[in-house]
C-alpha cells in the first residue's frame, strides 16, 4: 500500500479511479464512497449483486499451541467450539465489558487463528492482543498479507460459480475455504455485512485487480454493479449489523447492544466477564433500539432521543433507507421506554422529527 498526504491506498486504488469513484478520507484510507450512486449501489446489492473494496480492513494472525486457551480468554464468544473452516463473531473487551472493537475469528488450524479487526483500530488492536499474549503464542499484523473483496447479493453466488471450481454454495454461513478465483488463490468465506447472500474474498494484495475484474465482467449480465462505503453502510444498517463508531464503543457492552449472542458465559472466565456478569444482575440500563421517521427528513449520529419533553437517548446511526423508502435508524433509550410502538422525537438542529420505535433488523433476506 502506498500513501498521498498521509492517507493509505488500497491495492485496488487505480481500478477505482478508472471506474469513476468518488474517494473520500476514511479510517485513514482512501476509499471509494459511491460509483454510479448509493441508492442504485445500494438496490443493485438487494436485487442482483455488489462488489466492494474492503481491503483496509486489518488482520492479526494468533498462532501456537497456546492460541486457543489465550483467545478463549481474551474473547468473549466460545473459541473451542469453533471447528477449523469456520469462523464467528465476536468482540475485544475492556475489564468494564464494553468494546475495543467488535471482530471476525477465524480458525485456520488446529494452532492457528486469524482476527479480522476495524481499519481505524487496527494498530491499537493488534497491540492490545499482542501485550496480553501469554504462553506459546504468536501474534503478528498480517494486514499488508491480504486484499479483501465482498461480493454481496442474492446473484453473488452464480456470478462466483463461473470463476471457481471451488463448491462455495456448499459453504454454511460464517464457514470459508481455500480456493482459486479467476485462477488466482483465495480464502473463501460466506461472510458479509449487508443482509445479503454472498462471499468475501482474501487475496494477495498482487492478484486483487485480476479478481476484481474478473468479477466485473462475469457479473456484467447479472446486474453486478461496483459498491463503495455508502451502500455499505446503508445496507448493514437496514440489516440492523453494529458498526464500531456508532452503535459500539469502549462505553457499550455486548447486552447493551443486544449482542447477548456473542457472550458465552459458561464457558470460563474471559476479559471483562465480571464486569457483564455484574450489569447482567442488576439491570442493563440502557438498550439499543431501531426507529423510524414519520416524516420527512433524516435523523443522524448525536441527534436527541426526546419522550415526553425530555431528551432520554441519542440516535447512533441513521439513513434514509433506498429499500423501504424511508428514513431509519438506530438509538439509544432508557430500558423502560423501549419498546416498539413508542413514539418518540428526535432533533434534528432545533426541529422535533416524529418518529416511533419498531423491531429490528428492518430487513430480512428473502429465504
Amino acid at each position: 500500500m502506498t500513501s498521498q498526504d498521509s492517507l493509505a491506498r488500497t491495492p485496488l486504488y487505480e481500478a477505482h479511479r478508472r471506474a469513476g469513484a468518488r474517494l473520500v478520507p476514511f479510517a485513514g484510507w482512501e476509499m471509494p464512497v459511491q460509483y454510479s450512486g448509493v441508492m442504485d449501489e445500494h438496490r443493485a446489492v438487494r436485487t442482483a449483486a455488489g462488489l466492494f473494496d474492503v481491503s483496509h480492513m486489518g488482520e492479526i494472525r494468533v498462532a501456537g499451541p497456546d492460541a486457543e486457551a489465550f483467545l478463549q480468554g481474551l474473547t468473549p464468544n466460545d473459541v473451542s467450539k469453533l471447528a477449523e473452516g469456520r469462523a464467528h463473531y465476536s468482540g475485544l473487551l475492556t475489564e468494564e465489558g464494553t468494546y475495543i472493537d467488535d471482530l471476525l475469528v477465524y480458525r485456520l488450524g488446529e494452532e492457528e487463528f486469524l482476527l479480522v479487526v476495524n481499519a481505524a483500530n487496527r494498530e491499537a488492536d493488534a497491540a492490545w492482543v499482542r501485550e496480553r499474549a501469554t504462553g506459546a503464542v504468536e501474534v503478528a499484523d498480517v494486514s499488508g498479507d491480504y486484499a479483501l473483496l465482498a461480493l454481496q447479493g442474492p446473484a453473488a453466488m452464480g456470478i462466483l460459480a463461473d470463476l471457481t471450481s471451488f463448491d462455495a454454495a456448499a459453504l454454511r454461513y460464517y464457514a470459508f475455504g481455500h480456493g482459486e478465483v479467476a485462477g488466482k488463490g483465495a480464502l473463501i468465506s460466506r461472510t458479509g455485512y449487508t443482509g445479503e447472500d454472498g462471499v468475501e474474498l482474501y487475496v494477495a494484495p498482487g492478484d486483487a485487480e485480476a479478481v476484481w475484474d474478473a468479477l466485473l465482467a462475469a457479473g456484467s449480465e447479472r446486474g453486478l454493479v461496483p459498491a463503495g462505503l455508502g451502500a455499505r453502510d446503508t445496507l448493514r444498517l437496514e440489516a440492523a449489523m453494529a458498526l464500531y463508531g456508532h452503535e459500539l464503543d469502549r462505553e457499550t457492552t455486548p447486552w447493551e447492544a443486544g449482542l447477548d449472542w456473542v457472550v458465552k458465559m459458561g464457558k470460563g472466565d474471559f476479559v471483562g466477564r465480571a464486569a457483564l456478569e455484574r450489569q447482567k444482575q442488576s439491570g442493563v440500563p440502557r438498550k439499543l433500539v431501531g426507529f423510524e421517521v414519520a416524516d420527512r427528513g433524516i435523523a443522524r449520529q448525536g441527534h436527541a432521543v426526546i419522550v415526553d419533553d425530555e431528551v432520554v437517548g441519542e440516535v447512533t446511526s441513521g439513513t434514509f433507507s433506498p429499500t423501504f423508502e424511508k428514513a431509519l435508524g438506530m438509538a439509544w433509550v432508557p430500558t423502560r421506554l423501549a419498546e416498539p410502538g413508542r413514539e418518540i422525537a428526535i432533533d434534528v438542529r432545533g426541529r422535533r422529527l416524529p418518529a416511533r420505535l419498531v423491531e429490528t433488523p428492518f430487513y430480512k433476506r428473502p429465504r
